[in-house]
């Protein structure tokens, strides 16, 4: 269990460090195009298109970041009312429900990807399915990553849902 759990540091180390990456890049190339477009009027549409498509994938890259981290939104007044058991229940629940929606997000993504990605884009002049396929990629990560939640809710000490101070 041991290994398992350090090959899974592991990859999720490769998955936060591409993310990391496109994150970088993204705010580089943004800075250049606002600087070649302000000081030296020049644009590129290609970039431009770039940017946006870097910004997609950065934004749904992190949906199993944030799983795993436990860093998505919540509010907990009531949450932090119950027992350790009650919460480890409610959080199963409530992860089911999210890989719920995750599927049918990767699902409707998938659709619009195989009806529409067969589109030039305007920008980078490639398929549209490079672009709109960050969608069902990043919801089938999104969904492993909600697994592995699932799973170690129902594994570990209750110790883990108990009130933490600050």
């Amino acid at each position: 269990m041991e290994n398992l759990k350090k090959a899974g540091k592991k990859i999720f180390d490769v998955y936060f460090g591409i993310g990391v990456l496109a994150l970088a890049v993204l705010a580089i190339m943004v800075c250049f195009a606002v600087i070649m477009r302000y000081f030296f009027a020049k644009s590129w549409k290609e970039l431009s298109e770039f940017n946006v498509t870097l910004f997609a994938f950065t934004t749904f890259w992190g949906l199993g970041v944030n799983v795993i981290k436990g860093e998505h939104v919540m509010i907990d007044i009531l949450y932090n009312t119950f027992s350790p058991k009650a919460k480890r229940i409610l959080s199963i629940i409530d992860y089911i429900i999210v890989l719920i929606v995750d599927i049918v997000f990767t699902y409707q993504g998938y659709l619009y990807t195989m009806k529409m990605g067969k589109q030039i884009s305007m920008g980078m002049e490639i398929p549209m399915k490079y672009m709109y396929g960050i969608m069902p990629l990043c919801g089938a990560i999104c969904a492993i990553c909600i697994v592995i939640k699932l799973i170690d809710f129902c594994t570990c000490d209750l110790s883990k849902f108990e009130k933490k101070e600050g």
